[in-house]
């Protein structure tokens, strides 16, 4: 058994966490077995048991085929079509940066401590920015009995030459990558971008594909290819899918059960396919689904009616921070283009009423930044500069910024400035995302009340995705890079990036708001070529206090990375803050808690 998969994380790494519950997320890594609690719904008691509900109870466990199988949700809504993992449409899990059940990555990090951990290769050793070299581990094995050697996880990186539409090329701008035998992989940084921490990043969330299946298909039909019966690596490959579930069954002769020291305590996992969340909710809530991806409101309800429901966090927000979703402004429109009135915008945002409505209290408290305050990204967050040159909340502050700019009411109640009426601006999110439609009708309210003109508009996820990407929306409640290897700097990019910023009619993937800026790009090459942590933390309190300054979006709320919820009426030992062997992820190094689940009965 590797320690680097299964030990606890050091009080110096578990502290980075700081904040995330009141200050007792520390402490409780230190806390002893939950106390034993009488069960009003028929559970067990937990005197011996951690990873149980947030209410200390488990249930009774299932019996046959079902307690032999673990039954996951929330990750695919709707008929898997094709399990190619470089389709844009993929089916779970072949989608990019997912659950590694069938592929896997080469390395995986860890949201809890920012670590990064073996995954296919056991070790991986960086040189300074010039290059990482990746070790292999042994007997890694394709799930046809194939070696898996160096040679394909070079052969992956590399698929970008072949086509360049495809997702992975982006990794050639940062490096090449080959095998100098089977166990060994050199990647060579490319010394313009020297961006070190990109390069792990995709190390990390990359799967690996067989050579021997994907060099016979055509280079054109690369995204295209049909894939039903998927060859990899995982502990579960493919058994059968419809358009009702998903199904994998264990591999007994997978590679990584001496890595992982056995395997896991179930024979298959099943993914049902609901048609919406309440329908997901209901059976999490009933035991019929051990672990779901899903926003449940007040959640906490399940629990308290006795439900052996649990999360990582035992406290609000229950869920370890990740990702932030933003309000996108769009500088090519009159008025947004001011950086006075984006300020405003940011001022006039009642981020707690967002946090409590619209997430259910699953949000911290926002900060004027784009780096999150706690967590793995903790170390480079500057809260003095944050609280002396950002925003919080003040409705009248934002109009003291707008008329100090020389903003004028007009009898409507709306300001103009500049001869440019603020507004009507159309706010838009995908129909359908809950939490974020709520969101946006709080700021779309809160705009109203000091004077700028905006309401909220809901279009089909692919039609908002087209306005956001090409430049064409107002305003846009929207995700960037959320925490992993390589933030907070891909964050930055996502919102600053003036490489990567494109005209309006064009589609771009950073910079959505077109805004314009001839410092940014220097900072974001300083930050990217640092080698330590204080090089890298002087760099984006720069970015950070242009961001203040300029402000080209705002974050409306700290969402989870994933939401990571379980149900323990059928295993126990589920990752928790007390019992902090894995992080609360589906993905990445979320993997190893598959191994370390225990049965309740039998």
């Amino acid at each position: 058994m590797s320690d680097p998969v299964f030990g606890l994380p050091s009080r110096r790494s578990f502290l980075k966490l700081g904040g995330l519950a009141v200050g007792g997320l520390a402490l409780a890594a230190c806390a002893g077995t939950p106390a034993a609690t009488s069960t009003a719904t028929g559970g067990t008691a937990t005197a011996q048991k951690l990873g149980v509900g947030n209410n200390g109870q488990v249930g009774k466990g299932r019996s046959g085929t079902a307690g032999d199988t673990l039954f996951i949700a929330g990750h695919q809504w709707g008929p898997p079509a094709n399990f190619n993992p470089l389709s844009p449409t993929a089916a779970w899990p072949a989608t990019g940066n997912n659950n590694q059940y069938i592929y896997e990555t080469a390395l995986r990090w860890n949201i809890l401590t920012g670590e990064i951990m073996p995954g296919l290769a056991a070790t991986h050793k960086v040189d300074g920015t010039n290059t990482i070299t990746l070790t292999m581990q042994d007997g890694a094995a394709w799930s046809d009995g194939t070696p898996l050697t160096a040679k394909d996880v070079a052969y992956t990186f590399n698929l970008g030459k072949r086509n360049d539409s495809l997702q992975v090329n982006s990794f050639l701008s940062f490096a090449s990558i080959v095998a100098t035998d089977d166990k060994t992989v050199t990647v060579t940084i490319d010394q313009k971008a020297k961006n070190v921490s990109e390069v792990l990043r995709q190390l990390c969330e990359q799967y690996v594909f067989p050579q021997h299946v994907f060099e016979k298909i055509a280079d054109d039909k690369l995204m295209t290819a049909q894939m039903d019966t998927p060859i990899g690596s995982g502990p579960f490959p493919l058994s059968k899918a419809d358009q009702t579930q998903i199904v994998m069954k264990r591999n007994d002769s997978y590679w990584g059960k001496t890595f992982y020291g056995g395997m896991p305590a179930f024979s298959q996992i099943i993914h049902t396919i609901f048609k919406s969340n309440e329908d997901s909710n209901l059976k999490l809530q009933s035991g019929e689904i051990d672990v779901a991806q899903s926003f449940i409101p007040q959640l906490w309800k399940m629990w308290e009616g006795g439900k052996p429901i649990g999360t990582f966090l035992k406290d609000k927000p229950y869920f370890v921070p990740g990702s932030m979703p933003m309000l996108l402004m769009n500088t090519t429109k009159k008025g947004l283009d001011n950086a006075a009135v984006r300020k405003a915008i940011a001022s006039a945002i009642d981020y707690a009423s967002i946090a409590e409505t619209a997430m259910s209290g699953y949000s911290g408290e926002v900060k004027a930044s784009l780096i999150l305050p706690s967590g793995a990204e903790g170390k480079f967050f500057n809260e003095a500069d944050a609280t002396a040159n950002g925003w919080k909340f003040d409705a009248a502050a934002a109009e003291k910024i707008l008329t100090d700019a020389g903003a004028t009411k007009g009898s409507d109640g709306i300001y103009t400035i500049g001869g440019n009426r603020l507004g009507p601006y159309k706010l838009i999110t995908p129909t359908g995302w809950t939490d974020w439609n709520a969101a946006c009708e709080i700021v779309a309210k809160n705009l109203k009340a000091i004077g700028i003109d905006c309401a909220t508009n809901f279009p089909q996820q692919a039609e908002t995705t087209q306005a956001i990407q090409g430049g064409t929306f107002d305003l846009a409640c929207w995700y960037v890079a959320g925490v992993n290897a390589s933030s907070p700097w891909a964050r930055f990019r996502d919102i600053m990036s003036q490489s990567e910023g494109k005209p309006v009619g064009k589609t771009t993937f950073a910079n959505y708001g077109r805004w314009k800026n001839a410092e940014v790009e220097g900072f974001l090459t300083e930050a990217a070529q640092a080698v330590d942590d204080g090089a890298k933390k002087a760099a984006y309190d720069k970015l950070d206090a242009l961001y203040r300054k300029e402000v080209p979006s705002c974050p409306l709320m700290y969402r989870p990375d994933e939401f990571y919820i379980y149900n323990a009426s059928n295993f126990f030992n589920w990752p928790d803050e007390n019992n902090a062997y894995a992080p609360p992820m589906l993905r990445g190094a979320g993997n190893t808690w598959l191994f370390k689940l225990q049965k309740i009965a039998g």
